[in-house]
């Protein structure tokens, strides 16, 4: 796919558009990730070939189920598959030839052009949170989502500079009926913020819906010809492929707009309990899901996706930033990079019920293995509790503020002039200390990565500021950020008919529960 323009055509709105872009605040933002550091490869040249033609045999033989969905089996069918009820058996090859003509990197654009993200390649763009039903924060505790939650994240996620992405479902607000929210959601990343945004996959209608209103946000010209959205595609685990995501699927490939292709497994339950078995089925999931895309429409960006739990074999509850599921995250990355092909996995994936140091640690380890895996976009970057039923306004800002660290990370280590400090070394010289010489001076405000949350002072100076742990001051964060909230400037035009479509569409159909 080449090249799109980074500027879409011009909205109406005029003079007032003009004046509300004026007066609006700045939030910086950095670009998304670009490596220059290596990645970590876990697995050789002959393991990897191991296990690519383990997966061929198992698409070859045991087949993938595509039930209630007759088109996707008379696509398969013409393709050259074997057909036996709802079971696609696809032969060898097949779906590694399909796949070759997804992209290897794409451009999402965001409204706001200068917040538009690369995926693929050396990028990593991260993304928040995506799904829970539950939100916690320090003065409420655990309860169910609503939509002022939602709002609230999606503003968190406006003004987190580290944060490349406005995600998707970043909580499920409850409040609103199932058949409705996709479009409150849509409309609150749309207006409340101006960084790329991902689209519903609950039912075909509703991605259509995500397609319609990307329509009135950007023009419906640029949407054909542009990449606008980035959706998740999660696979039934294992090997069946359900209609619901897969109509999903197919709305958005016909528009070109993109598609996480990830399994989603627990390891041990919805794969086997090994790591090279459950890359097998991971690279077999995913082929046939992104030959499918294909099959769709040829050319339609896909990322390769891989999100692996472990389990705990006592309580059966998954498990994560273990050693197993770094080792998967990292296989999976060398085969999405041996199918040329964007790489999610990852995020601030945790198993803790509060924002403690076992999820430090868990999430730690993943973002780590993000980084050094090759993942392209990292959904669920921050704001994960408790196995994703939570999305925690304290680790939000918690997470988010870290994503600085990958960036500092991934830039390397300079090694030109400045970078060599050599001035530093002849200025101080033996016994002396370099907190005034030149090159500190001149240095000393990008030097080092600074946190925004967490407590480095005194003993005494901490003491006598109350004693604040972690959570505490988190929570002081978000309360500053969203105090601090102004929103991004739209073209009123536009989003007058955002709501006039949001408005009518609801008024269309009564409430439902699913």
């Amino acid at each position: 796919m080449g090249e799109a323009p980074t500027r879409r055509r011009s909205r109406s709105g005029g003079g007032a558009a003009r004046r509300a872009e004026r007066t609006a605040v700045s939030i910086e933002t950095a670009k998304y990730i670009e490596r220059n550091v290596p990645l970590y490869e876990v697995l050789t040249d002959e393991a990897l070939a191991v296990i690519e033609e383990n997966a061929e045999t198992v698409l070859e033989e045991i087949g993938v189920e595509f039930p209630s969905n007759p088109r996707a089996l008379e696509r398969w069918k013409a393709a050259g598959a074997s057909i036996d009820g709802t079971r696609v058996r696809i032969p060898r090859g097949l779906a590694r030839d399909l796949c070759k003509t997804a992209p290897s990197k794409f451009t999402q654009h965001a409204r706001n052009p200068e917040k538009s993200v690369e995926i693929g390649g050396n990028t990593l763009v991260c993304a928040p949170v995506y799904g829970p039903p539950f939100v916690r924060d320090e003065n409420g505790g655990r309860r169910y989502a609503t939509m002022d939650d939602f709002h609230k994240f999606v503003k968190l996620g406006y003004m987190s500079k580290w944060l490349h992405h406005s995600g998707g479902t970043v909580c499920e607000p409850t409040d609103v009926a199932v058949n409705k929210r996709h479009l409150d959601m849509l409309l609150a990343h749309m207006t409340l913020s101006d960084k790329p945004f991902m689209g519903s996959v609950t039912a075909p209608s509703r991605a259509q819906d995500s397609v319609d209103m990307c329509k009135i946000l950007f023009g419906e010209e640029f949407v054909q010809n542009n990449t606008v959205m980035t959706s998740l595609i999660n696979i039934n685990s294992p090997l069946t492929f359900d209609d619901i995501m897969m109509g999903a699927l197919e709305v958005y490939a016909e528009n070109n707009q993109a598609c996480i292709v990830s399994p989603f497994i627990v390891g041990g339950a919805m794969a086997p309990v090994s790591v090279a078995g459950t890359l097998t089925q991971v690279f077999a999931e995913v082929l046939a899901g992104i030959a499918y895309s294909q099959l769709v429409r040829p050319g339609a960006p896909v990322i390769f996706g891989a999100f692996v739990t472990s389990i705990d074999m006592g309580s059966g509850a998954p498990t994560f930033g273990t050693p197993e599921a770094s080792q998967i995250l990292y296989g999976a990355g060398q085969l999405a990079r041996r199918m040329n092909l964007p790489f999610r996995s990852g995020g601030g994936l945790c198993g803790s019920k509060l924002p403690d140091a076992q999820a430090a640690y868990e999430t730690a380890h993943t973002h780590n293995a993000a980084l050094l895996g090759g993942v392209n976009f990292m959904l669920h970057s921050c704001g994960w509790l408790e196995g994703g039923l939570v999305a925690s306004f304290e680790k939000f800002v918690m997470d988010a503020d870290q994503l600085g660290i990958l960036h500092k990370f991934a830039a390397g280590i300079p090694i030109d002039e400045n970078g060599q400090g050599m001035d530093a070394l002849r200025e101080v010289g033996p016994g002396g200390h370099y907190l005034g010489c030149a090159h500190t001076q001149a240095n000393y405000q990008t030097a080092f990565w600074r946190t925004e949350v967490l407590d480095y002072k005194p003993f005494e100076t901490w003491q006598d500021e109350g004693a604040r742990d972690t959570q505490t001051l988190a929570a002081k964060r978000v309360n500053t950020l969203l105090d601090a909230y102004q929103r991004p400037a739209i073209d009123p035009a536009i989003e007058t008919a955002l709501i006039a479509f949001v408005t009518e569409k609801k008024a269309s159909m009564p409430d439902a529960l699913e």
